[in-house]
């Protein structure tokens, strides 16, 4: 048995925290700082550390704690009057980054003939993992600003929310295009059975809570357990049982738990532990999985395209979508830039899609400096975004 991996977490707790307060220092998120450690211990700098099956797993947990947390601090209320804007929101949010994502496939050319599905169809792929929405990164952006309850924070979570539902059914059909076996109805009606199953279960934990108050009224850390454990069961059931992201079902626990009179307990000591391990080994794992390999001419403009694609196309969709939904047009730039990121979620797409034959193992490169890319600028143009109304209101007040 080796005992490497301590000496892992222990560099990657160290760094993570010394460039948080570096790039806090210089007015931004200290999540920037986490991804900027992943990139420099990791393989595309100086190769401290590489990406691990141990650590990959711990990442998971990371994320899935980040969203059930996000659902604590979520205004049901506001959830609610936002949900039509939302599936709106999420739409364009959807089309035009697909749209975009077969635009820059074929004017850059990166098909290949050798693969078994035809060019039109690996072109739309590369629209589809454009779709994908990593709310996670925005989520710890908007609870550092104390934003995540505000119109436009829940109007990100909504939508992302939709916006993954609507990442698998469009993941469902091509890849049924380019796999036979894959049913689109049942997928569809195993997203439908999520919810059903979520409310079920939402009954059940909360006949289970009152049970425990009521025989254990003082002990607090129960009810930490009993959430802890309702999160991950959550996440599991939504993966493994329905095919529904995990940080879907985490998210949903989280809105559950929202409503307990222990909210403020759970959620102080979930943060404890997402800001103890959990949460820097996630964001720097981002930043591992880069390893900048030998990229031609050709695929390195398609990096540059692609990403710039990313960007834009999600401020346009969701942007657009939000302005048409009444929300004013800081909000519409808020909600646009806030989803922005593409994170684990177009990298779990890129995977599904080399395995099918959609894309070609050189295009995977590209794809996770998209990603880490979108990932770092997400929380920097999320706070200019934030900030620019502050200052706003200020220069109104005067």
């Amino acid at each position: 048995m080796t005992y490497q991996y301590l000496l892992g977490l222990a560099i990657i707790l160290f760094s993570t925290k010394i460039l948080g307060l570096l790039t806090q220092r210089a007015h931004m998120p200290q999540v920037v700082g986490a991804l900027l450690a992943g990139l420099l211990i990791g393989p595309a700098c100086f190769g401290l550390i590489h990406s691990s099956d141990f650590l990959n797993q711990i990442s998971e947990i990371g994320v899935i704690i980040l969203m059930f947390m996000a659902g604590l601090e979520t205004d049901t209320q506001e959830l609610k009057r936002s949900g039509k804007a939302a599936f709106f929101i999420a739409l364009l949010g959807v089309i035009v980054p697909l749209l975009g994502g077969f635009a820059v496939a074929l004017l850059c050319h990166v098909g290949s003939d050798s693969l078994p599905v035809s060019l039109t169809l690996q072109y739309v792929f590369i629209g589809v993992i454009l779709t994908a929405t990593s709310v996670s990164i925005s989520v710890e952006t908007l609870k550092e600003m104390g934003k995540v309850s505000t119109k436009a924070g829940t109007a990100i979570l909504g939508a992302a929310l939709i916006d993954d539902i609507l990442g698998i059914i469009a993941l469902t059909v091509i890849t049924s295009l380019a796999d036979p076996s894959t049913n689109i109805v049942l997928v569809l009606l195993k997203i439908a059975g999520f919810f059903v199953f979520a409310i079920l279960a939402a009954l059940v934990y909360e006949r289970l809570m009152r049970f425990f108050v009521r025989i254990a009224p003082d002990h607090n850390r129960r009810y930490i357990l009993m959430s802890f454990a309702f999160c991950l069961l959550m996440a599991f059931c939504a993966e493994e049982l329905f095919g529904v992201a995990d940080i879907t079902g985490a998210y949903v626990a989280g809105l559950v738990s929202s409503f307990s009179n222990k909210r403020e307990r759970i959620y102080h000591d979930f943060d404890t532990v997402s800001y103890l391990l959990v949460a820097p080994v996630f964001f720097a794992s981002i930043g591992l999985k880069v390893e900048l390999s030998s990229m031609s001419a050709s695929v390195l403009v398609f990096t540059l395209v692609l990403t710039l694609a990313a960007v834009l196309t999600k401020v346009a969709g969701c942007g657009v979508g939000a302005r048409l939904c009444k929300y004013s047009g800081q909000e519409s730039i808020q909600i646009g830039v806030g989803m922005i990121s593409r994170g684990e979620v177009a990298l779990i797409v890129a995977n599904k899609g080399e395995a099918l034959g959609l894309i070609t193992s050189e295009l995977y490169a590209p794809i996770v400096i998209m990603v880490v890319v979108t990932t770092i600028v997400t929380p920097i143009f999320l706070k200019l975004a934030f900030k620019s109304k502050k200052k706003k209101k200020e220069a109104v007040a005067l």
